[in-house]
């Protein structure tokens, strides 16, 4: 019964490709619009999670200045309080942190020999291999010392020091960063970029010997790692608590915890995601109103073979589920042809922009199929209950 029901669907579809087509058309493009930018969406998605998780899950980032949604800043906002290496350590001090990294950066130009390059060089603690999860491939760290105390010591990149010493073993070497001479001392295991930042192409040096090469009197950036078993939230608390109590009660910096910046991402995720629905929802809107044409013209043209096939026995059921089953058929096929489109497009894209991440979950195929199924059962309806309501009688006497 079934199989007969389809048959004669794909022989009704078949028997007009051009006004078929155009039918599956409004489906195809909604569902290859929803493909590709959700699967665009994912693939940052992924990638965004992939970068932040390679630093750990427990990390805080503390900031000079306030960021504010309004407000002037300058003189009209008061006095303002820059971060300085006392506070990262009283911030190392609130129970359940683990580790403070007091950050100082700019960007310098690194001499070795005849071989130079303008690279980023961080100041920072040898704190740093367990904060941002870095380890030296070879060589080591500066000892772990007072963080106010200079040292003539760096740790490449490994692109960096690719680039400057080739194939030869830097450590050992001298350097020669912004003018100043530094001994290397290790060399950065990889780890790629980071939003487009090549975190192999950098210097690290001391945090107060990069606040002496750059002329600075306060610190750009302090990170911490807390407990695992501590709840974040609380942490932050303690943060806030310390540095106003070090401030003058006032909040003259930013706490960004790695949650806060994930929901961030996962907001404009979500209206992106609101756009392509919209997009989507128009197209499958015209879909649905070409299929209802289509059905509606198809029941008007074939009045005479639903005479006869309910005077053979055929009950209106029956008929209404073979209208159906056309209906859906239609918007089935717009839905694959729109999903291998959206997959093709996605694979150009990949072609041609390689760093772009674009992931299609199988969810997301199968989700979109079942829409296309169901625009197809709901245009169908009205043409199926048409065709079931028809007199056998008058339908034969119909020409």
């Amino acid at each position: 019964m079934l199989r007969d029901i389809l048959r004669l669907a794909a022989g009704a579809i078949a028997g007009h490709p051009l006004r078929s087509i155009l039918s599956m058309l409004g489906i195809a493009i909604g569902i290859a619009a929803v493909i590709l930018l959700t699967s665009i969406g994912e693939g940052t998605r992924r990638y965004i999670l992939a970068q932040f998780s390679q630093f750990g899950t427990n990390l805080i980032a503390i900031h000079p200045g306030k960021a504010e949604t309004s407000g002037m800043p300058g003189v009209f906002s008061g006095t303002t309080h820059h971060l300085t290496i006392d506070d990262s350590e009283a911030l190392g001090r609130i129970a359940g942190v683990e580790r403070v990294v007091p950050t100082a950066f700019g960007t310098a130009r690194v001499e070795a020999g005849q071989r130079a390059r303008n690279v980023a060089v961080n100041g920072v603690t040898p704190d740093i291999q367990t904060v941002w999860k870095f380890r030296t491939r070879q060589g080591v760290f500066w000892s772990d010392t007072d963080p106010r105390r200079g040292a003539p010591l760096t740790v490449l990149g490994p692109k960096l020091a690719l680039e400057l010493f080739a194939d030869e073993n830097p450590l050992g070497r001298f350097v020669r960063i912004g003018g100043t001479r530094f001994r290397v001392i290790g060399i950065m295991e990889p780890k790629g970029e980071m939003l487009g930042f090549d975190l192999d192409d950098i210097a690290y040096v001391p945090v107060a010997t990069a606040m002496q090469l750059f002329n600075l009197t306060d610190l750009g950036e302090v990170d911490l790692t807390y407990s695992p078993a501590e709840a974040g939230p609380r942490i932050e608390a303690e943060v806030k608590r310390v540095l106003k109590a070090r401030h003058d009660g006032e909040e003259d910096f930013t706490v960004t915890t790695q949650q806060a910046m994930l929901d961030v991402f996962g907001n404009v995720v979500g209206m992106v995601t609101m756009a392509v629905g919209a997009i989507a929802g128009i197209s499958l809107v015209v879909g649905a109103i070409g299929i209802l044409t289509m059905m509606w013209i198809t029941v008007r043209e074939r009045t005479e073979e639903i005479g006869l096939a309910r005077a053979i026995g055929a009950s209106a059921s029956q008929v209404a589920v073979l209208f159906l089953a056309e209906a859906s058929m239609v918007a089935l096929l717009g839905g694959a042809a729109g999903v291998a489109t959206g997959l093709g497009l996605g694979a150009v894209l990949r072609w041609f922009v390689p760093g772009l991440p674009v992931e299609t979950p199988l969810s997301f195929v199968l989700l979109a199929l079942g829409v296309s199924l169901a625009v197809g059962l709901v245009s169908g309806v009205m043409p199926a209950r048409r065709a079931a309501q028809l007199d056998p009688i008058e339908a034969l006497r119909a020409e």
